[in-house]
């Protein structure tokens, strides 16, 4: 692998495209009123926020799709994962249109969504399967080997693929935090990808240079949200790129604040309902730190720093 050309370049590439495309975009979504819906019964803090542009995940999506396009005949192992990426792209891009423009507050129905995602991930598994020599083996973390698990591979991937990506949504709540946390994330399945020579790495890149430019205008005070089209994107990439790498498993390592939303949220929704209590102040669990005191930037830096913490252990796991 030539690091300058199939690393350092795509990366720049992704970065150049998603800087220059951002102030340009911004200002159309903002033309559009597609300004970021607010609950009511959200942190007071976050009252400010409605208005500001969202939807901004559309930039996220062109600047990692044109880079991976330009390396898509040399590296074809990208392909299942530009799929993945964009087809939760297309989902959340639906989701946030029917929000947005038709100003229906709960997008898509849960049902639809879902649908949404598990044809994403049937078509994903449908590809790897038949078109690449990927097996039904999975490497187990901190064991350096691999173990097969035949027929409940593919229960196993549907559970993986969904999870990763809600649990990329759920983590979109706080200005720059969905985009700091994956960009780590990347950044760990760059390395993974150059250290195993997977030809993956050229997306991997894309996604990194991609997340670097989107957040220079995503940090706090945030003048361009992701939304639904941006986090479900995301986790479509994370899951896709570890199910390619043969590595699923790592996701609970190093997508660890992706699981700990997700849980959050179930263990909220599961009591509220048996008990009538919370047992968070506000769920995901990003929101109940914030309730708690904690200013949104040291939220987001927390997480950022566990999450680079875990990614280093999680290259000592592979």
């Amino acid at each position: 692998m030539n690091l300058k050309m199939d690393v350092v370049l795509p990366i720049l590439i992704s970065f150049g495209i998603s800087v220059v495309l951002s102030p340009i975009i911004i200002p159309f979504l903002k033309k559009l009123k597609f300004g970021q819906f607010v609950r009511d019964d959200g942190p007071e803090t976050h009252l400010k926020k409605a208005g500001t542009p969202t939807m901004g995940g559309l930039i996220i999506l062109i600047s990692i799709v044109v880079t991976s396009i330009l390396y898509i005949k040399d590296y074809p192992e990208i392909i299942p994962v530009l799929f993945a990426t964009l087809g939760y792209g297309f989902v959340g891009f639906i989701d946030d249109y029917i929000k947005v423009v038709m100003k229906r507050s709960m997008g898509l129905k849960p049902w639809q969504k879902m649908l949404g995602q598990i044809i994403v991930t049937a078509i994903f598994m449908f590809y790897i399967s038949e078109y690449m020599d990927i097996g039904t083996s999975i490497s187990i973390p901190f064991t350096g080997r691999e173990f097969d698990f035949g027929i409940w591979y593919y229960p196993l991937i549907f559970v993986v693929m969904l999870g990763t990506v809600n649990g990329a949504n759920f983590t979109d709540g706080l200005d720059g935090l969905a985009s700091s946390v994956t960009v780590l994330i990347a950044t760990f399945f760059t390395v993974v990808a150059i250290g195993y020579n997977s030809g993956v790495a050229p997306i991997t890149c894309a996604a990194v240079g991609s997340l670097l430019g989107f957040l220079v205008f995503n940090v706090y005070p945030a003048r361009v949200f992701m939304g639904d089209t941006g986090s479900l994107a995301l986790g479509g990439f994370v899951a896709s790129t570890a199910c390619v790498l043969k590595m699923p498993l790592i996701i609970v390592i190093v997508a660890f604040i992706y699981l700990i939303e997700v849980i959050s949220v179930i263990i909220q929704v599961a009591v509220y309902k048996k008990t009538k209590k919370r047992v968070f102040r506000m769920a995901p669990i990003h929101h109940h730190f914030e309730l708690g005191g904690w200013p949104e930037t040291k939220v987001v830096a927390i997480f950022s720093i566990i999450t680079a913490v875990l990614c280093i252990i999680g290259l000592l796991a592979i």
